[in-house]
């Protein structure tokens, strides 16, 4: 798979961001199936759930239904893999869920509606069965980066209403910026500074895949979340790169 593609016109930042993107290499080594997409955009107008976002949370949310008439959210393949990965660095997936399986736990009882752009991201994850995550870039410091953490680093969260500080476990696998965790626990739950808002106008989404997902499977989700963003405006830039073990 290729390593970096940009849409034509693409801004010189995004490229940067994503050209500077670094997964570790103890990352690879607790799991080298692991693959990422990261897809940077610029140029979103922001607004609130439209038709195209409705049809596709629709279609997510009736695939999903299909699958788990057939068997329970831990069988699901890709569901399963990271339940697994989490076990490989010491998390509980029984109390800390990766954030496909949030959403496929969801899908019954319907979607959220947020908006358009964050509508639009997690129905392609359910549809792709696929943990997708996405950050504001304007918030975001420097390139994202997934280690595994020393334990000291921050990660800014809410507890009754009020931001607070926590840590992350050492050894657990973190995307992070230059000022703290943005993502703890791979794909579990997302810090309050970078998170997508209803101003957001740039942005970095985070398709992360272990096998039985393949390559092919893992572009194609790419591929439909790149289509949907350039939907989302005139104006519209893509960037995107993949990311594998050595």
């Amino acid at each position: 798979m290729p390593e970096q593609t940009t849409t034509p016109g693409s801004p010189s930042d995004l490229r940067a961001v994503l050209e500077a993107a670094h997964v570790a290499s103890d990352v690879f080594e607790l799991r080298p199936d692991y693959r990422v997409v990261l897809v940077a955009v610029d140029g979103i107008e922001p607004g609130p759930g439209d038709q195209m976002s409705e049809e596709l949370l629709a279609a997510a949310e009736a695939s999903a239904a299909q699958d788990l008439a057939q068997r329970p959210v831990t069988e699901v393949p890709h569901v399963a893999a990271w339940r697994d990965a989490y076990r490989s660095f010491g998390a509980k997936p029984q109390r800390t869920r990766n954030s496909l399986e949030a959403l496929m736990r969801r899908a019954a009882a319907g979607l959220p509606r947020v908006n358009r752009l964050t509508d639009v991201y997690n129905a392609i994850s359910v549809l792709h069965r696929i943990p997708l995550g996405g950050e504001d870039l304007a918030r975001y410091d420097g390139a994202p980066r997934l280690v595994r953490a020393t334990g000291e680093e921050s990660f800014d969260t809410a507890a009754g209403g009020e931001t607070v500080l926590e840590h992350p476990d050492p050894g657990e696998v973190v995307w992070r910026d230059a000022s703290g965790v943005t993502c703890r626990r791979w794909n579990w739950r997302q810090c309050r500074r970078t998170a997508l808002t209803d101003q957001t106008t740039s942005a970095v989404f985070i398709l992360d895949a272990l096998e039985p997902l393949d390559d092919d499977a893992l572009q194609s989700a790419a591929d439909e979340l790149a289509a949907a963003l350039r939907r989302l405006g005139p104006d519209v830039t893509v960037a995107t790169r993949w990311i594998g073990a050595p």
